[in-house]
């Protein structure tokens, strides 16, 4: 008896594809726009499928927070997507439906990860998909729809995953022991990142810039070679916390109870009024986030706790 060969199925591209993207601590205090790591718990989602035509259209958002531009162009995920389907020339479009599980103006990156969620679910829809790096660009043109302007801090370590510093051009991974951990409390309180970035208006001293720095380059400095007592000294705020913590009330107190817990350091994450701390393991970090917590209670708002290693995990399709 003569057998047949089996054919293999022709590989058919999928028109659906879903994405996650987590929350994220942008900052971290002393990288003002260009420094920032994911905390898993939190995300947004984005399901893109690939359409004909060569538009993008938003047909639904659901979630914490559903009030937001259906029009492409005024949505951070649907403008990045038209950044997307214009930059690389696609000859085709993207629907979106959005769910959103990180509210705005929380200071946790929501505009951000519905950016990096809907780019990374509609790359798995490209004849050949491209690296995530290459993904940046679009997805700095969806964030300026939020902020307006053009900061990576977010959408980087979205993107790639841990802690990122994060220029205009340029993405880099930076190292962390992955045993320490963040606490991230989000209390109920709204603060859109246009208000908190209108509060750094005015002059700087240039010692403050030196200072900054310096801070800057002790915490790279300590997550690379794994020494907590470098974080320690570095991670510290001297140029934008100062403006924005009157913004967030129970600041001061709600840091204090990170620092009494042993924090390498604490501060505003993003632009607010969650407030982060991070740690040498996970023990700490819980409990300093009840104390956290009990903090904000105390000033007259109830909030949400993350707490998650330093080095979270990136977007990834569903």
């Amino acid at each position: 008896m003569r057998m047949l060969k089996e054919q293999s199925s022709p590989l058919v591209r999928a028109d659906v594809a879903i994405a996650e993207a987590y929350a994220s601590v942008g900052n971290v205090g002393i990288g003002f726009d260009i420094l920032g790591h994911t905390v898993e718990g939190a995300g947004d989602r984005a399901d893109v499928r690939r359409i004909a035509e060569r538009e993008v259209r938003i047909v639904a958002i659901d979630g914490v927070i559903t009030d937001l531009p259906m029009a492409a162009a005024e949505n951070t995920a649907g403008a990045a997507l038209l950044s997307m389907m214009h930059g690389l020339a696609l000859p085709f479009g993207f629907e979106l439906t959005l769910h959103k599980g990180i509210a705005l103006g929380s200071g946790m990156g929501g505009s951000a990860a519905s950016c990096v969620a809907a780019v990374v679910a509609a790359n798995e829809l490209l004849d050949e998909p491209l690296p995530r790096e290459a993904l940046y660009p679009f997805a700095l043109d969806g964030e300026v729809v939020a902020s307006g302007s053009r900061h990576g801090d977010n959408l980087g370590p979205m993107l790639l995953g841990g802690l990122v510093l994060a220029t205009e051009h340029r993405l880099v991974r930076i190292p962390v022991p992955a045993e320490w951990h963040c606490a991230l409390v989000h209390p109920h309180v709204v603060l859109e990142t246009r208000k908190a970035r209108a509060a750094l208006a005015g002059h700087y001293a240039l010692g403050e810039f030196v200072a900054q720095s310096a801070n800057l380059a002790m915490v790279l400095a300590g997550c690379y070679r794994g020494d907590a007592a470098l974080v320690r000294e570095g991670l510290s705020d001297v140029l934008v916390e100062p403006r924005r913590a009157p913004l967030i009330p129970g600041f001061a107190q709600v840091k204090q109870a990170a620092l009494d817990h042993g924090a390498l350091g604490a501060s505003i994450s993003g632009a607010g009024p969650s407030v982060f701390g991070w740690f040498e393991d996970r023990d700490s970090a819980a409990a300093a986030a009840r104390d956290m917590h009990a903090a904000f209670l105390a000033a007259g708002h109830p909030s949400d706790v993350l707490v998650a290693p330093i080095d979270g995990p990136a977007a990834r399709v569903l």
